[in-house]
């Protein structure tokens, strides 16, 4: 009780010194299996308590106003892992993206679902859950849940290219005609919305970005914030410390902007 009082003070005090609040956030959900490890858990166990602990965060979110977050929640690296926790991953994501069409709190903030990543690595049923739940979301555009499922930056890169040149050698374009807009476009495609990226977290105590969201996030020199907890145990305090990060970094480029 104590400590949860104190931390809701801590809180308090860091959101003062918040001056800037960023409109995406894409977070490298780390150290489920580490942290089922430490608790003497199954595996699937920690990646339930992580899921469990991003439907905590997305509320924080929707309070903060953060319009959009991305999730890396299952890399094309990923795929390497053993059939069993690559199919409980799978099953995980079924079931949760299956509630969103009837939870209350998507309806009532008005998020909208979208993927992004290869969805022709996910098998059938899975396909169908992010289409589904892409369906039942897409005329809301007050916040963005964006999941990177089959995801990699250089992937998606070479995704991006190869449409491009298929449509040069098509003739739909011409050579001329590559721009960033359409190479972005060529990204996501464009029933899909998706900003720069602002801020980027990773937790689990790892000090790389892992090739996520290249395009968004380092073309548009994205701050980062790496944190200790493992992703079941990440905490408010931690993303507010996160956006601080992210606010004062905006402080000065506008103190910059100012001298210049």
């Amino acid at each position: 009780m104590i400590r949860g009082l104190i931390e809701h003070v801590y809180e308090y005090l860091i959101s003062k010194q918040v001056t800037h609040i960023p409109q995406h956030i894409a977070i490298i959900q780390d150290g489920n299996r580490r942290y089922a490890k430490k608790k003497g858990l199954a595996t699937a166990s920690g990646h339930r308590a992580g899921a469990d602990r991003t439907e905590e965060v997305l509320e924080w979110a929707q309070e903060l106003g953060i319009r959009h977050i991305t999730l890396y929640t299952f890399s094309t690296e990923n795929f390497s892992r053993s059939d069993e926790e690559v199919q409980n991953l799978f099953t995980l994501f079924k079931e949760k993206l299956s509630r969103i069409s009837i939870d209350e709190r998507v309806h009532k903030y008005g998020i909208r679902i979208q993927m992004i990543g290869d969805r022709d690595m996910l098998p059938e049923d899975l396909r169908g859950a992010v289409e589904q739940a892409e369906a039942a979301t897409a005329h809301y555009d007050n916040f963005y849940l964006n999941m990177a499922l089959a995801y990699g930056g250089r992937n998606e890169m070479l995704r991006a290219t190869s449409k491009i040149l298929n449509d040069i050698k098509n003739n739909k374009i011409k050579k001329e005609d590559i721009t960033p807009d359409l190479f972005e476009e060529n990204l996501y495609g464009k029933n899909v919305t998706l900003p720069p990226v602002d801020l980027i977290i990773r937790t689990g105590n790892e000090c790389r970005t892992s090739n996520f969201l290249p395009w968004l996030a380092n073309g548009h020199e994205s701050a980062v914030y790496f944190c200790a907890p493992y992703w079941p145990m990440f905490r408010k305090i931690d993303m507010l410390r996160a956006i601080r990060v992210y606010s004062e970094r905006q402080d000065m480029k506008k103190k910059r902007n100012c001298r210049a």
